[in-house]
């Protein structure tokens, strides 16, 4: 039997997505994403934040790229990956990431427009729960489903 590496995250980016381009044209972006739980303790509220390693591929990298930016609410599923490397020093470093299958941004809908400088311009603003769910294809950029 095969095991399960689910992930489902909802939280806001600490930062504008970084986009990589690798050998062979294939693209990455990467971002902070933090997740808050609040809680009462000694009859105050405390928060705890969470940071994640957000991971996306192809595709979903270039529309990370143009509809994410540091602030935004997002909800990411995807999965876990834990890679290695030795440092400079010649140290084992390891770091944990969540690469993700497919996003949706949350909030009103003018909150979702692309990035003023993005070459998609700006449509009407409304209040919609949500605007796009975009889903990783694992292609190239004609697999996009829209």
């Amino acid at each position: 039997m095969s095991g399960i590496n689910k992930v489902i995250l909802v939280g806001h980016l600490g930062k504008d997505p970084e986009l990589r381009q690798l050998d062979g044209g294939v693209k990455v972006a990467s971002f902070p994403l933090a997740t808050s739980e609040t809680y009462t303790k000694d009859g105050k509220k405390v928060e705890q934040t969470e940071w994640h390693n957000i991971v996306m591929w192809r595709g979903l990298a270039d529309i990370a790229e143009k509809f994410l930016v540091k602030g935004k609410l997002v909800y990411i599923e995807g999965k876990l990956r834990t890679r290695s490397w030795d440092d400079k020093d010649g140290n084992k470093r390891y770091q944990t990431e969540i690469v993700a299958d497919n996003f949706t941004m949350l909030g009103r809908k003018s909150d979702n427009e692309p990035h003023e400088n993005s070459q998609y311009g700006s449509s009407s603003h409304s209040d919609n729960a949500v605007l796009a769910k975009v889903e990783s294809t694992g292609g190239s950029d004609d697999d996009l489903p829209f």
